[in-house]
């Protein structure tokens, strides 16, 4: 059995209490707010009529889950959907009382249209004054790109992201393989947000928090990628050696792959001893400090590559885990849904959707001691909840059959 219930009524979350109009969509935001949404915070998605665009691929032939696409469960589980025309005057007069009730409004819709809609900063600000308003824009607005649209794969391109493939292998940039701008963002505007509301607790004081895609991720790749720029002139090459290596990745062994790491001056005489290189230290004293091993990079990680296909799996994590030396069995996607140490933490959480049926969900990673975050609810049908949200707001029956048209 999982160890966090999904199926928990009570909110225990760190963020229990806070509540959150969310009006973003897709990846970026939609993953900031899952966060917080498992952290405790009462996520209310406001969606067009159409919804959200990520609803709708996917799903498979003969599963009745229409505007429940396989990503959108992954991203939405723990929100509440309201449905609003935003374009009409009393859909628009329905939000304003919204945000009197919410202590976060955060929106990825361009700021040009959030402020054509009447939700800018300031009359967003005038309804609920301390509220935290956070916008999850592409670029920041005091640069030249700023409103121009944003997606992972135009900022992976922007930021140097795609860059780090050719430096490592050579050929044509290239986009990684996962959403990573998107995520990359999506973690920065969660903790900006609860960066924000800890702000609040200290003075009262809500603020503006702008989050731009561009400048989030190109600050993630230059972390160890500035390198020898971080000196004024340049001591160095932009792009950390040790990282982009072509040596560096998960080394075959006689019958699959393992993720390998000796890291200290200790681990590498040792593994080497073990590995039957004799004492590599001795022959090639370059390899004896980390600043000669950074400078030798690739040769060190072919020998290796050499050593590793020398064994099986097992027998590596058998010689090298009792030595300290970092080693594990590599996985592929296939794998990690059996993999032995998610299986015992119950990272995988096995659902019942009334209307999608049997599904699974990786569990919230972060654990709380007092106040854990939890899968409480499946992803909201489209406007599943927009009468109870409304209703919560203050507002009539009247009103409400007013404001949904």
């Amino acid at each position: 059995m999982a160890r966090y219930a999904w199926t928990m009524t009570e909110t225990t979350g760190p963020l229990k209490g806070i509540r959150i109009l969310d009006l973003t969509s897709v990846v970026n935001g939609a993953y900031a707010t899952q966060m917080l949404a498992d952290q405790g915070a009462d996520v209310i998605k406001l969606e067009d009529p159409g919804g959200d665009i990520m609803r709708k691929p996917g799903v498979p032939e003969g599963r009745n889950a229409e505007l429940l696409g396989p990503n959108f469960l992954t991203l939405n589980r723990n929100k509440r959907s309201i449905v609003l025309d935003l374009k009409t005057e009393k859909a628009r007069k329905a939000v304003a009382k919204l945000i009197a009730t919410c202590d976060v409004f955060v929106a990825s819709v361009r700021y040009e249209a959030l402020t054509r809609l009447g939700l800018s900063y300031e009359e967003v600000c005038a309804i609920r004054p301390d509220i935290i308003y956070a916008h999850a824009s592409g670029f920041g607005s005091d640069g030249p790109y700023a409103g121009l649209p944003a997606y992972d794969d135009l900022i992976q391109a922007a930021s140097g992201m795609a860059d780090l493939i050719p430096r490592t292998f050579g050929g044509e940039p290239a986009l990684l393989p996962t959403q990573a701008a998107d995520k990359v963002s999506g973690l920065f505007l969660a903790q900006a947000i609860s960066a924000a509301l800890f702000h609040r607790e200290r003075t009262g004081k809500g603020q503006f928090v702008e989050v731009p895609m561009l400048e989030c991720v190109t600050s993630f790749v230059l972390v160890e990628n500035l390198y020898g720029h971080v000196y004024v002139p340049p001591g160095d090459q932009l792009g950390y050696p040790r990282t982009l290596n072509p040596f560096r990745k998960p080394f075959a062994t006689r019958d699959g792959h393992i993720g390998l790491l000796p890291y200290s001056d200790k681990h590498w005489a040792v593994f080497f001893r073990v590995a039957d290189f004799g004492d590599v230290f001795a022959s090639r004293p370059e390899f004896a400090t980390v600043a000669g091993r950074n400078n030798n990079i690739r040769e060190l990680y072919a020998l290796v590559e050499q050593a590793a296909a020398t064994k099986t799996t097992q027998e590596w994590i058998d010689l090298l885990r009792p030595l300290s030396i970092p080693v594990i069995a590599l996985n592929r996607l296939d794998d990690l849904e059996n993999d032995p140490h998610l299986k015992a933490v119950g990272f995988f959480e096995q659902l019942v959707h009334p209307q999608v049926g049997r599904y699974q969900l990786p569990k919230p990673p972060v654990r709380f001691a007092s106040t854990p975050a939890s899968i409480r609810s499946h992803a909201p049908q489209l406007g599943e909840h927009t009468e109870k949200i409304l209703a919560e707001a203050g507002m009539s029956a009247d009103e409400i059959e007013q404001a949904i048209g």
